[in-house]
This record gives structure tokens, sequence and C-alpha cells, in this order.
């Protein structure tokens, strides 16, 4: 893609009783609001609220990549120990290659704020071109994880040859190897 491409970005929460309409979607808006404040570059939000079930989060996850041409897809949700906690292993399914320095990275930043930390399972993953992201369900969370990840983001699209993604001014640096 060229510098001026617009990036589509997939936002997807895993959540039963956000999305049986017991509660808003705040993990999903945190993200969006978090990812507008930090990307200069034009982007288009690809929103998805479905149930915490694995077969409709791999369903789901495919759908973004392959048919929606998602270059990033954020997802919140499902990260912890409890039986309906699946979107790590959805990830991993429909996934070619495995992230683990994200989920390391977020895990170290959260734990400074709380120790039960230990309990996510964040990951990421690549499926094709597109680079997949796990975050925690907790909006403040999702912000911190953001920080701690989002300086090697654009890079990583880079290599994936996605669209050229900018941080604005008030977002954590992005980082790009200087050309040889």
């Amino acid at each position: 893609m060229t510098q001026t491409s617009v990036a589509r970005i997939g936002i997807l929460t895993a959540s039963d009783r956000a999305s049986q309409g017991v509660y808003e979607d705040l993990s999903g808006k945190a993200i969006e609001q978090v990812l507008t404040e930090f990307l200069a570059s034009k982007w288009e939000k690809v929103y998805r609220l479905i149930p915490d079930d694995r077969p409709t989060i791999e369903r789901t996850l495919k759908e973004l990549c392959d048919e929606e041409g998602c270059a990033l897809v954020v997802t919140t949700g499902g990260t912890g120990p409890a039986r309906r906690d699946v979107t790590p292993e959805a990830t991993e399914a429909v996934c070619e290659k495995m992230m683990p320095g994200f989920g390391e990275q977020m895990r170290a930043v959260s734990l400074k704020v709380v120790p039960t930390a230990i309990l996510s399972r964040q990951t990421a993953g690549i499926r094709g071109k597109t680079l997949i992201i796990n975050l925690p369900g907790k909006p403040s969370a999702i912000r911190d994880c953001l920080e701690a990840v989002f300086p090697a983001i654009p890079y990583c699209l880079d290599l994936l040859e996605g669209p050229f993604l900018q941080g604005s001014d008030t977002a954590p640096k992005v980082f790009r190897p200087k050309a040889k």
C-alpha cells in the first residue's frame, strides 16, 4: 500500500454480555479512542462485537483479515483464565506466526499496575498481511497495553507490506530502523 492509503483497522470485542446488550462495549470504544489519539495517518475502523465463543472469534478474525482487508486487528476480551476466555486460542488457530513479544511487553507494563496481570494471556500473531493483537478487557489496561506496544506496530506492518502508519505527536514514538 502507498503512504496515502487509508489503513483498515479491525476492532473486535469478544464479550458475551456486551454482545447481548447487558452493558455497553466500553473496551471497543477505548481501543478506538487510543488509536485515534495515537495515529496521525488516516484509518478506517471495522468494528465487530461478538460473544466469547471460539468458533465465532476464529470466523470473525478470518473475516476481518481475509475479507475486510484489515492490516491490523485489535481484540479486547477473553484473555483471562476463565473457561470462556478463549481469544488467545482463537488467535493462535488462525495465525501462521505468533508474536509473543507483544504479550510479554503488555504483561510487563501491566504488572507495574496490578499484580494479577500475570493471569492475562494477551498475545499477538500474523495472519497473511495482518497483525492481530489481543488486549485485555479493562479500558484503562487497554491504554496501558497499547502505549507499551504501539512503537512496534507501524514497523511490523511495514514488514508485512501493509499501510505506512505514522504516529501522532501525542503517541509513543514509533520505531523504524534507519535505512542503511
